[in-house]
């Protein structure tokens, strides 16, 4: 059978209130501050003189080795005279309000009704304490100023002075600080029965006030509830929370800051110092002190957990790795103090991790919670976390956490898991974390998502600047500086406006959608107000002094079709946009988002993709430009009939130019003179023959020739023209220069740009302006 936890029963109040004055009764130090108000105290008293119950307290006995609290005394009574007998868990307004009303003697340092601080002492009007009940706590039962001076007309005019023994009984104004001092009370029933004209009236009075009133107060008893000895901290911490009518949770933070001022340790000084730190991140404002204690007990219990003995079959289990509220509670100051700097450091780390992320302020960070295990995980790792392969499976792990959406509810086992599985993936090679295992992102998710109270909107325009999405107007890079001069932020591409004044209802179902916006900043989203596209373009280039070119390189950064901007072709805009957001997500989350067999999420969906196949007619008609160009085939010699490494070149360094410049748009399958020739010509020559075979080909052939950051900056779709298969390829402007490597003789990297229609590649004191110029620090 249990223990038995409680015991009950009722104490004197006078003896509740000696153990006070003593120190044998004290508080936790965990216990918020006394805040009772006078009318409150009023009351109080006046439940107390007609004897009506004013509710249990609870006490908790001292003792227990694994449950010490630092105490303090209750207000009023002299500072930790001794180790207390018994900690006051529940009763503190009640017991701290009585103790300063009938024991304490000083003023009452108390507030009006209005909030305002005041000074009080309280007395027991004889005479309306005998007369009636009714009226016990309105009239009878009396607070005075601390001056023990009454006034009335502004304070001009004293009505009652209680400053003297004698003035006190003259009003009939018991002071109740002594009710519960027998010796007090007899002197000044003593002297108020002295021989006179009416003491037969004062006794008589004095008798019934005894009888209702003194004794009332002497004789009252507290119901006490008393948590023995052996009761477990975290079963104290859940008691109190229970009982507590302060009407705010307890936070493990307050708790420990309690246990570890018993060992002389000032946790709340030591979190002040990281936190002043910690602020200087912008990122990390939001973090609080149960978020910087998760940290802290996610690094103590994984190394007891690495540290128990594995080879013992017969041995007790592995303790959990957890930042529960109950793990945190067990956390000892030791391992504190041992893990702290850890923490500490794990967050500065993870500061740096998210400004590579463009991810500056703290209303930008998709999930604060996740700052939890990235920390630790950070911490543990050390130097170890800097080394490119790692930084690759952390930003996997963070996406596929955000755009999974995998933080959204109970997040402590989350917690615990990711720093475990992320760990042994980036130092073991284990397997993959949960987190990266379990996340999916469905695409019509993308429609829904309009606002900062979405994790995976805030996380889609991050990803957007670390892309190299650039300033509409000044054409820099989206950076930190940037980002905080010129105010970016998040505005609609199509103006809201705009699409209110259209008729079709799907545009304006979709106008808030992270598709039809952006990050742009405040001076560019004026120009462009609630103009129609058409209309805008021309103003950025005026105002930006820019051409078409230009600002369609810029536009594209965004993922944005300049020409269907161009046009106010908002379906082709927002298919374009819709599709080449899903291809960031899938290669930040490094998976496959989840899609319907047909394609058909976007409300725009064109089942017989007439949409796209009007872009080709369109730009074949336009001819050849500075940002499109014209491929018959990717692999084989028309001429010859065979495979040729020249066409390959061919198509390489066109792609090249392009990232080197503005981005654009090459057309495989379409001759120089317009003719539709179709990439069938080249199924012979890729493996397997078909589309996906010719999209594999071409993307090991930009991987091969200029690396894995060029070959994210393109997007194939396939367009059947008049029968043929037509290959669109869309470029994005380059974040950073691009080199091209021919596959076969001199393997000397190139470094090519556009010359009206032409690619042309440039010496070597040709490149080192271009590039200043291009992407300028």
């Amino acid at each position: 059978m249990d223990q038995k936890k409680f015991a009950s029963e009722a104490l004197p109040l006078a003896q509740l209130l000696g153990w006070a004055a003593t120190g044998e009764l004290q508080l936790p130090d965990f216990q918020r501050d006394w805040v009772w108000d006078d009318n409150h105290i009023r009351s109080l008293l006046a439940s107390i003189s007609l004897s009506y119950p004013i509710g249990a307290i609870m006490t908790l006995e001292t003792g227990n080795p694994d449950v010490r609290f630092a105490p303090r005394s209750i207000r009023g009574a002299p500072a930790r005279v001794k180790e207390p007998s018994f900690l006051l868990l529940d009763g503190q307004q009640r017991l701290t309000s009585l103790f300063l009303a009938l024991r304490s003697h000083d003023p009452v340092p108390t507030k009006d009704q209005h909030g305002k601080k005041i000074g009080r002492h309280y007395y027991a009007n004889i005479a309306k304490c005998i007369e009636s009940r009714e009226d016990r706590e309105e009239e009878a039962i009396v607070s005075v100023p601390a001056d023990r001076i009454v006034r009335s007309d502004f304070g001009r005019r004293v009505d009652m002075d209680l400053n003297s023994q004698d003035e006190a009984i003259a009003s009939d104004m018991f002071p109740l600080d002594i009710v519960l001092d027998g010796e007090a009370t007899m002197d000044w029933q003593m002297a108020y029965l002295k021989p006179g004209p009416d003491a037969d009236q004062r006794y008589i009075k004095w008798k019934k006030f005894n009888e209702q009133i003194i004794k009332a107060f002497q004789n009252y008893e507290v119901p006490t509830i008393r948590l023995v000895k052996a009761t477990q901290k975290e079963a104290v911490c859940q008691v109190f929370e229970k009982v507590n009518t302060g009407g705010v949770t307890l936070t493990v933070f307050e708790l420990l800051t309690a246990t570890y001022a018993v060992d002389d340790f000032r946790l709340r000084d030591d979190w002040r110092a990281r936190k002043e730190r910690l602020r200087r991140a912008r990122a990390l404002r939001r973090l609080d002190e149960t978020n910087f204690l998760q940290i802290v007990s996610l690094l103590a219990t994984l190394s007891r957990r690495e540290a128990h003995p594995k080879d013992d079959p017969e041995g007790d289990r592995a303790p959990a790795v957890s930042c529960k509220r109950r793990a945190i509670l067990r956390l000892p100051k030791d391992d504190y103090e041992k893990w702290a700097d850890t923490a500490s450091a794990g967050l500065d780390s993870a500061a740096t991790f998210l400004r590579e992320l463009r991810i500056f302020h703290d209303r930008d960070v998709p999930y604060s919670t996740q700052i939890v295990p990235l920390a630790a995980i950070l911490g543990l790792l050390g130097k170890d976390a800097e080394v490119l392969a790692a930084r690759q499976r952390l930003r996997q792990w963070f996406w596929c956490g955000v755009f999974g959406e995998m933080y959204s509810g109970t997040t402590e086992t989350r917690f615990a898991n990711d720093v475990q599985d992320c760990v042994a993936w980036i130092q073991d090679d284990a397997e993959v974390p949960r987190t990266v295992r379990d996340a999916q992102f469905q695409a019509e998710r993308l429609l829904t998502m309009s606002t900062r109270n979405s994790a995976a909107y805030k996380g889609l325009h991050a990803l957007h600047m670390t892309r190299g999405s650039r300033d509409l107007l000044s054409g820099v890079a989206v950076d930190l500086a940037k980002f905080t001069d010129s105010a970016i932020d998040i505005h609609h591409v199509f103006p809201k406006k705009w699409c209110d004044r259209q008729e079709d209802e799907r545009i304006r179902t979709v106008a808030e959608s992270a598709v039809n916006k952006a990050a742009i900043s405040a001076f560019a989203n004026k120009v462009i107000g609630g103009n129609a596209p058409s209309v805008y373009v021309r103003q950025l280039e005026a105002k930006g002094g820019m051409d078409a070119a230009d600002l369609d390189g810029l536009l594209r950064s965004h993922e944005i079709d300049p020409a269907a901007l161009r046009r106010d072709d908002f379906e082709t805009f927002f298919n374009h946009r819709f599709e080449r957001l899903l291809t960031c997500i899938e290669e930040a989350m490094g998976k496959p988002v989840n899609r319907n067999e047909d394609r058909n999420e976007s409300p725009f969906f064109d089942p017989k993709g007439m949409k796209r196949v009007e872009e080709i007619r369109r730009l074949i008609r336009e001819g050849e430009s500075q940002t499109v160009e014209f491929k018959s085939t990717g692999r084989r010699n028309l001429r010859t009939g065979e495979k040729d490494v020249a066409m390959e070149w061919a198509v390489m360094k066109t792609i090249c130019a392009f990232m080197n410049g503005h981005g654009g748009i090459l057309l495989v399958g379409v001759g120089d003179d317009g003719e539709i020739v179709g990439i069938d010509q080249d199924y012979p020559f890729v493996k397997p023959g078909n589309q996906d075979g010719w999209e594999q080909w071409l993307t090991d052939l930009i991987l091969k020739s200029s690396g894995g950051v060029a070959a994210t900056d393109i997007d194939v779709t396939f367009v059947g023209v008049d029968g043929e298969t037509v290959a669109r390829v869309g470029v994005r402007r380059g974040a950073e220069p691009v080199y091209a490597t021919p596959m076969k003789g001199d393997r000397k990297p190139v470094f090519f740009v556009r010359m009206g229609v032409t690619t042309q590649g440039l010496s070597v004191e040709e490149v080192v302006p271009y590039i200043r110029r291009r992407w300028p620090k």
